[in-house]
């Protein structure tokens, strides 16, 4: 090998080392690494990695939506945490009794019924049959329970139209995320109503006003609420048991002894709650801004409830309290005059009552109007006023005509001045009703 030669060849090893070095170079250029792998090869990988986590996190987005949304159309309220938050609220009451001390009382509501019932007759001059047969005593949630159903059935009526503005089909993970957090506040507070309600509620009319058949309504009598007043008033338990047995029975007798009652109410209850559940859409915002006026003293003397309703509805609601105020003011009535002879010391117990009604905190008050439940002790005091009035100007006699019929109710502007009833039911002519 001559210089030449070696020379050349060295300079051949070197080209080919050159190359291959280039060609390493080119790779690295081309692809970011050894072997020819490119940049765009890279990217599609991300990209494809991308698309397959959002699609991966798409489909779970959808399946948590479809669950959710079938979770939230299950209903507005959740029954079973409505009935345990309001039965271990009502638990921490004093003067809790057990079920053989709640049996023992059962003979006592009883032989008081057994005296009513006849009295009740005659004064009103109806006999009420199997009155005495469907009474109970029950305990705190005993009651709770039985008006869990009551307000179950309610809602049911407009649950369906409601979930589908609140929960419509396909609304998504976000919409049943919303509803299932309002089912759970929507649950919360009527746990905290029925809770509180069943540590005051002394005895109810049970019935059943939505019913597609028309049943007998039962006497519930709360004895642990019944035994804390009477206590409370200093009163003697037995003859405050009769009192309001008195009353609870001149309920039974006002539904009972005029079948057209009841289907009254509910139609009316009915469309109540047609008008309701048809534009919910803004009654979350609408009814805080309306209890944020009523609390701010804002409201123009108007109650929180009608501020929420237009014309029609407010129209149906006055109407309905109107019957109302009539049904518990009557009742009011009959268990006072009635009363005397029966119950001993009557006019005792009546004044200490209304007085402890009139003696509420301002919590109490406060709750009782946030829940509508201030509208219920109006009734008591409008609905006396009126019946009270017609007997004083017409005598006891003509309070029979007040069930004569539809008609013959009084309307919002006769509860509130009597005259005028008296102008139209018993003009001038009637006197012979006194």
């Amino acid at each position: 090998m001559t210089d030449s030669d070696a020379l050349n060849g060295t300079n051949d090893g070197a080209g080919e080392a050159s190359g291959k070095s280039g060609s390493r170079r080119r790779g690295r250029d081309l692809g970011g690494k050894a072997g020819g792998r490119s940049p765009g090869w890279t990217s599609d990988r991300r990209w494809q990695a991308g698309f397959l986590l959002g699609s991966a996190i798409g489909a779970a987005a959808t399946v948590l939506g479809r669950r959710a949304e079938r979770a939230a159309r299950r209903g507005l309220v959740d029954w079973g945490s409505v009935e345990r938050i309001a039965i271990g609220r009502a638990s921490k009451a004093p003067g809790g009794l057990s079920a053989l001390e709640l049996k023992a009382a059962d003979g006592a509501y009883r032989e008081a019924m057994a005296r009513v019932a006849p009295r009740l007759a005659e004064a009103l001059g109806t006999q009420l049959p199997g009155v005495v047969e469907r009474a109970a005593v029950v305990d705190r949630a005993g009651w709770i329970r039985a008006n869990v159903g009551t307000f179950r059935a309610l809602i049911s009526r407009m649950e369906d139209e409601l979930l589908d503005q609140v929960v419509p089909e396909g609304g998504g993970l976000t919409r049943a995320t919303m509803a299932l957090a309002n089912r759970w506040v929507t649950s919360q507070q009527l746990g905290y109503l029925l809770g509180f309600m069943g540590q005051r509620v002394l005895g109810q009319y049970d019935i059943a006003l939505l019913s597609a058949e028309a049943e007998d309504g039962r006497l519930l009598f709360v004895e642990e609420n019944i035994r804390g007043t009477a206590h409370a008033l200093g009163i003697p338990v037995a003859p405050f048991r009769t009192w309001i047995a008195l009353h609870e029975t001149t309920h039974a007798f006002e539904f009972e002894a005029h079948p057209w009652l009841r289907p009254y109410i509910a139609s009316r209850l009915e469309r109540q709650l047609t008008m309701f559940s048809g534009n919910a859409s803004n009654l979350g915002r609408d009814t805080l801004r309306a209890i944020g006026r009523s609390l701010r003293g804002e409201a123009g003397g108007e109650h929180w409830m009608e501020s929420i309703m237009g014309d029609e509805q407010k129209a149906l609601f006055r109407e309905t309290q109107a019957v109302m105020s009539l049904l518990e003011g009557f009742s009011d009535y009959v268990m006072d005059e009635v009363g005397r002879g029966l119950v001993e010391d009557v006019e005792k117990i009546s004044e200490r009552f209304h007085e402890r009604r009139q003696r509420r905190s301002g919590f109490e008050r406060a709750v009782l109007r946030l829940t509508g439940m201030d509208l219920k002790m109006e009734q008591y005091a409008k609905g006396e006023r009126f019946v009270r009035a017609i007997a004083e100007a017409r005598g006891r006699a003509a309070l029979a005509r007040i069930w004569d019929g539809p008609e013959s109710l009084p309307t919002p502007d006769e509860i509130a001045e009597p005259s005028r009833w008296i102008e139209r039911m018993l003009p001038r002519g009637a006197e012979s009703l006194a």
